[in-house]
């Protein structure tokens, strides 16, 4: 039986990985396409008629032909369809949405657009840099503090929240922040790293396309 949904995207793409580490936690097996971007694949007609923003990642679902775009909202659409994942009430639904936007106005750029200067990627100059390093530790305090004495971001389980937040955080060493000050958030990686379907993203996303 063939998979449900095809993933296209790039194994150095966090949002990828985080849209991927969702499938796999929901138990969701899925094709891979791997989404040449240096190429320019991404500008392509083909792939702009699936993505209008010409970006990584996507989700087609093959069950209907929908094709979703914007990690946050392909990992909403992955917690309806699958009935997981998504909040145990209307209120913590709400919640995980909330921290979902918190993350990609405080924690994505700070930490993704570093990691991209350190990979040499994007060149940054000295004062962006250290824009970014003290509004990624101000981030990274602020969620440590929202984590004290609580397992999960929203309710008694993990949530789109914390894989959203999670497939952030996963790359702050590569960024230059140093994790070992902040106990909570070290904690709940663990728990987010011992949940069923865990995958790193060299697990979940190869360097070329395959099948589920």
């Amino acid at each position: 039986m063939s998979a449900r949904y095809t993933l296209h995207g790039i194994f150095l793409s966090g949002p990828s990985y985080t849209v991927a580490l969702a499938l796999s936690l929901a138990g969701e097996p899925f094709d891979y396409v791997h989404v040449n971007l240096r190429a320019g694949e991404q500008k392509s007609p083909e792939f702009l008629a699936k993505n209008r923003f010409g970006q990584v990642p996507c989700l087609t679902d093959k069950a209907n032909g929908r094709n979703l775009c914007q990690s946050a909202a392909i990992l909403e659409y992955i917690a309806d369809k699958t009935g997981k994942l998504g909040g145990a009430t209307l209120e913590e639904r709400i919640a995980a949405r909330e921290w979902m936007f918190w993350c990609w106005d405080k924690l994505v750029a700070p930490i993704y657009r570093s990691r991209m200067a350190k990979l040499g990627l994007r060149p940054l100059d000295e004062a962006t840099l250290a824009m970014y390093a003290a509004d990624g530790a101000a981030a990274l305090g602020f969620l440590d503090k929202s984590l004290a004495g609580r397992d999960w971001l929203v309710g008694e389980g993990a949530t789109i929240a914390d894989i959203d937040l999670y497939g952030v955080v996963h790359y702050a060493g590569e960024a230059g922040f140093d994790l070992s000050p902040y106990g909570n958030i070290n904690a709940w990686v663990a728990r987010v790293r011992s949940l069923p379907g865990f995958g790193e993203p060299a697990q979940l996303l190869p360097a070329e396309s395959r099948a589920a």
